[in-house]
């Protein structure tokens, strides 16, 4: 029966495509067939079978034949696959991060503001001085050995004395016209005001007794702290931020140390402290005896409260960094240790204790100055205080001037 051929006009069949050199040509629709054998063509028809060509699986001889599609990327003869959009990736990309980045603030904001203690009510304080510029901050560091064990009392050489005392106290200032912070030495001769009892709710006339400040705490806590510095220096305390023994020494633990340079070595039977000069890091045990150290030092509490301006300085200093902010197996551990032990004013948020912090940098980076508060002698062992310096440092702090009062 005659083959009939199906799909072609007249007119010349077309050539065969050319071959790779070295390639044997393939007899395909369209040539005569090879001499002689099986599958020889008839009538332009050719089997494939002599020349090994495999068909495809989709609907046997048409279209070559070949498997997954030709060379323009199709498979199977479909479209083409689209290229991948990189811009849109990376936009979704970066909004994810910043989802995530936003989550996990907005969680360690709330986490760290749930652990501040917030235990000294400054409303209770009365007779207040006018507000001036900035943001002025008491600071203080107190013996309270609250929570430690017998075991850490030791190595830490606290006693064992109850209650709590100010071992150290300072003014941070954080102004328009730089920073300032400002010792207040324990054994300053001060007036204790009239005052409301903070527990009773009672009003105590002033009397005019004259006392160390750190009498006032130890008779009423931090409110009569408050207004017996406000009373005696003219300058609003915005903020109060109280931290003990055990505290403190974690928080430098929690850090890995800081970093001081000594000029001299020293040593303290009392503090435990046991230096020589040069640079060193020290840990929780030795920055607590470094603060504390009194009765090795020339100029007792004077020379005391400037070795507490330096440390809590470089300890600011080395804490804000990149490599303490932005790593969580560090800043966690450090905001836990320090926020756990520390006593704040009501009112103080997290934006108020980071603005603490960095001024306290910022104290050390050159930004303002570090003094004692300016004194003019002595009444017995109290220190006391030069009352027209005071009047003038305070001046300029309210009124957000350079500070040009020195110590001496």
């Amino acid at each position: 029966m005659p083959h009939v051929q199906r799909g072609r006009g007249p007119g010349p069949r077309p050539s065969a495509p050319p071959q790779p050199q070295g390639v044997p040509q393939q007899h395909g629709y369209g040539h005569q067939g090879a001499p002689g054998g099986q599958g020889q063509q008839q009538d332009g028809y050719d089997s494939g079978y002599n020349t090994g060509q495999v068909y495809g699986s989709q609907g046997g001889g048409g279209g070559g034949g070949r498997r997954g599609g030709g060379d323009d990327g199709r498979l199977g003869g479909g479209a083409a696959r689209p290229a991948p959009d990189w811009k849109r990736r990376i936009k979704i990309g970066s909004i994810a991060l910043a989802v995530t980045l936003l989550a996990v603030s907005v969680g360690t904001y709330f986490w760290a503001d749930s652990k501040l203690n917030r235990e000294v009510d400054l409303s209770k304080v009365i007779e207040r001085p006018r507000d001036g510029d900035g943001t002025n901050y008491l600071i203080v560091g107190s013996d309270s050995r609250e929570g430690m064990s017998a075991e850490e009392k030791k190595k830490l050489h606290t006693g064992s004395a109850g209650g709590k005392r100010t071992d150290s106290m300072m003014i941070l200032h954080v102004g328009d016209s730089g920073n300032a912070m400002i010792s207040l030495p324990r054994d300053s001769d001060v007036e204790i005001p009239s005052f409301v009892g903070s527990d009773s709710g009672k009003t105590f006339q002033g009397t005019g007794r004259r006392v160390k400040l750190n009498a006032a705490y130890a008779e009423d806590g931090p409110e009569l702290l408050v207004r017996t510095v406000e009373h005696n220096t003219g300058l609003r305390i915005d903020h109060y931020a109280e931290i003990g023994f055990g505290g403190f020494a974690k928080i430098v633990d929690a850090v890995g140390g800081v970093e001081m340079k000594l000029d001299k070595g020293f040593k303290d039977k009392y503090s435990g402290a046991d230096f020589k000069a040069g640079t060193q890091t020290l840990d929780g045990q030795q920055a607590l005896a470094f603060v504390r150290t009194r009765y090795a030092l020339a100029g007792s509490d004077l020379d005391r409260t400037k070795n507490q301006q330096k440390f809590l300085s470089a300890l600011a200093s080395q804490t804000a960094t990149p490599s303490t902010v932005l790593n969580p197996f560090k800043l966690y551990p450090t905001m836990g240790a320090g926020l756990d032990t520390l006593i704040v004013d009501e009112d103080m948020g997290l934006f108020d204790l980071s603005e603490m912090f960095w001024g306290m940098k910022g104290v050390t980076g050159g930004e303002g100055v570090s003094m004692n508060i300016p004194t003019s002698g002595s009444r017995g062992s109290n220190l006391v205080w030069d009352r027209a310096k005071i009047k003038t440092l305070v001046d300029q702090m309210n009124n957000g001037d350079k500070i040009t009062v020195k110590s001496g």
